[in-house]
């Protein structure tokens, strides 16, 4: 299969070399919400983001422009093809955890898991499965999401706690990283039950490692064999960069289910729009939707 999506983390000193590179080159340049920037040329598009930093690549030229341009001139190294030779961990049988909605004051909270064993991760990785943050298409994120259901020996879960239950929990542990760390370990736990010789489970680290491995002794004999990993940028795992992208598919189903049925858009995240747009739905439905729509923890219900 002809490569048309390839993403890799840069360092931060790479990010003028390949600006300066692309500019050589003739690209055109635009700016991209999160992304130091995006250029294009001809049917290839080059984004670098902000986060990590990392660059994705898109298009019918991107194996050549991996190959010959990228790892010559920027990365140093051919990683292309390599990837079992430069990230063996990738490709033993794990658990990758990651979760979509924890920034955004409508909808869900949502944790997915997904296994992999060295057949699936490379089958993953060369059908384009990468970071749900750096996928800014919903449609996109939907394909990806019913690839990764379908390719043979992944095995998934997904909770999604909606609004109600969210606060209902978050009065319970009166703290985000906590609640948080129940659902990766329930996740894992289900996971456990489907795969019970699966050995590693890794997450992306959101607060300290006591917090997440506490919560998953806490799930008891099913999970005692396995050996919790957590780290920053887990999403560049293939298993967890598959979790992200099945959880974001829930997260966003569930704002447009909810949005078409109060006649109201539900934008992401918790800034000036997010405001108004639960003002109108107050006007609307009333202040006590606001428990079945939103977090309602948030700064974000102290400015309505």
């Amino acid at each position: 299969m002809a490569l048309n999506s390839y993403t890799a983390a840069l360092k931060e000193a790479d990010v003028e070399k390949l600006r300066q590179l692309l500019h050589e080159r003739g690209f055109e340049f635009f700016e991209k919400q999160y992304a130091h920037y995006t250029a294009k040329k001809g049917k290839l598009n080059v984004t670098v983001y902000q986060k990590g930093p990392k660059v994705l690549i898109q298009g019918k030229e991107t194996e050549d422009f991996v190959q010959f341009v990228l790892e010559p001139e920027i990365l140093g190294e051919a990683r292309l093809g390599n990837e079992e030779i430069l990230m063996p961990e990738m490709f033993e049988p794990h658990f990758g955890v990651d979760e979509s909605g924890k920034g955004d004051f409508f909808g869900p909270l949502v944790v997915a898991g997904v296994y992999v064993d060295k057949a699936s991760a490379r089958s993953l990785m060369d059908q384009g499965v990468m970071d749900s943050k750096l996928i800014s298409s919903d449609v996109k994120i939907g394909k990806l999401a019913k690839l990764i259901r379908s390719t043979p020996g992944v095995v998934w879960e997904v909770i999604a706690l909606r609004p109600e239950k969210y606060n209902e929990l978050y009065t319970k542990f009166g703290n985000l990283n906590r609640m948080l760390a129940w659902g990766h370990a329930r996740v894992i736990a289900s996971l456990a039950e489907k795969v019970p010789s699966c050995p590693v489970a890794l997450s992306d680290q959101f607060a300290r490692e006591e917090v997440l491995q506490r919560a998953l002794e806490q799930q008891g004999e099913v999970v005692a064999h396995i050996e919790l990993q957590q780290r920053t940028k887990a999403e560049s795992d293939v298993a967890v960069a598959a979790a992200s992208i099945l959880a974001r598919e829930s997260f966003v189903d569930w704002i447009s289910r909810a949005s078409e049925r109060g006649g109201v858009t539900m934008p992401l995240g918790a800034s000036s729009r997010v405001v108004e747009a639960a003002r109108d739905i107050v006007e609307k439905h009333g202040s006590e939707i606001l428990t079945k729509i939103t977090k309602t923890h948030f700064k974000t219900t102290q400015q309505m």
